[in-house]
């Protein structure tokens, strides 16, 4: 008899999870704090990048595995989730060429540009002198895919509650007892893939067996949707994804993509500050957008940087931006996505699936420490 499986959480990694779960024959139940497609947490929103652009090579092989999910979503659910527009890498040499490297060892299509030929191509951007272009990445259509993993996961045997919120996990037997605000679950596995929530949610029980948790940082992000301007950039089919690499000037790294009917969403990388996830105010920082306004106005004239619509999102950020995703006893940990976690749902999904069922261990760089005995 297969194994029954708690998912805690239905964002992306959670909702990929149970989809992986059921498929594989697991009798899953998903337990999501708040309403379905809430926008509390790291999945909300209508787009997110896709791309190959990692320097490293696990990543890389990462992003084709998920591809691959994404397209049987497709195929599954009659949806479309993913547009490929290309993704564009500009900024630290550096950076470019491992990313490169890391797209030779993966027998990746790319194609250099100098900037004056990137801006010819896309003519809403301004770039530094070396661009790197990669036909394959592009958008997911984010809500979309959620609600597709989630309508996946329930058709395959999965059930799903929502409104229902988790607040502790121990040992019951051979068993684990989820406790619950609507009372107490019990399961063979638990998978908590709860966002910004894994970390206090999982401290208790990984403490208990031994094992450390990175430090995980939760940080309130501002990016903005700005309006296109009329003229050639005007027309969406002409917008690449796009992330710019921080140079020696000290400037962070921004990324940006069109969300169609919404403008062009741009935000700078894990630069928000620490925030309680159950206590930010949401309020968009008028200093913070103003320093992304300048950014847009030297760098994206093909929108109109006076008229930015703030959002306000989390980040689970390790310090190495590493995943976690590991287990402790048939408790399966998954947090750390660092903000670029989104574009590997089904991959993730995948591993924590062999994780909960068979144990089978994810990449060394993923996997949680021992503790210490001085610790």
């Amino acid at each position: 008899m297969a194994p029954s499986v708690i998912v805690i959480g239905a964002g992306v990694v959670g909702a990929s999870a149970a989809w992986s779960l059921a498929r594989a024959g697991a009798s899953v139940l998903l337990l999501e704090a708040f309403e379905r497609g809430h926008d509390r947490g790291s999945s909300h929103g209508a787009t997110r990048i896709f791309r190959h652009g990692y320097a490293e090579q696990d990543y890389v092989a990462l992003s084709v595995r998920a591809l691959d999910g994404w397209k049987h979503l497709e195929r599954t659910s009659g949806r479309r989730i993913f547009d490929r527009t290309g993704a564009v890498d500009h900024g630290d040499p550096e950076a470019l060429s491992a990313i490169a490297e890391a797209q030779d060892a993966a027998e990746l299509p790319y194609e250099w540009l100098t900037g004056a030929e990137a801006a010819g191509r896309w003519p809403g951007l301004r770039f530094e002198e070396r661009v790197l272009f990669s036909p394959g990445g592009g958008r997911l259509r984010a809500a979309d895919a959620v609600d597709a993993l989630l309508d996946a996961a329930e058709a395959a045997g999965a059930r799903l509650r929502f409104g229902v919120r988790a607040s502790g996990i121990d040992p019951d037997g051979d068993a684990v007892a989820v406790t619950a605000s609507d009372g107490t679950h019990t399961a063979d596995r638990v998978v908590v893939a709860a966002g910004s929530w894994t970390p206090e949610l999982v401290r208790p029980w990984l403490a208990a067996n031994g094992v450390t948790i990175p430090t995980v940082t939760v940080t309130e992000e501002q990016p903005a949707h700005f309006p296109l301007r009329p003229g050639p950039a005007h027309d969406e089919s002409r917008w690449p994804s796009f992330v710019h690499h921080p140079t020696a000037d000290g400037s962070p790294s921004v990324y940006g993509l069109l969300t169609p009917g919404e403008g062009v969403k741009v935000g700078f990388h894990g630069t928000g500050p620490a925030v309680d996830p159950d206590r930010r105010d949401r309020t968009i920082d008028p200093t913070r957008l103003g320093r992304l306004q300048e950014y847009v106005a030297e760098w994206v004239p093909g929108v109109d940087a006076t008229r930015p619509e703030g959002i306000s999102c989390l980040y689970d950020s390790t310090e190495s931006e590493d995943f976690v995703l590991d287990r402790v006893g048939p408790v399966v940990v998954a947090t750390g996505f660092s903000g670029h976690g989104f574009k590997f749902g089904p991959a993730l999904g995948d591993i924590l699936s062999r994780l909960a069922l068979d144990g089978e261990p994810a990449e060394p760089r993923f996997r949680l420490a021992v503790a210490s005995p001085d610790a």
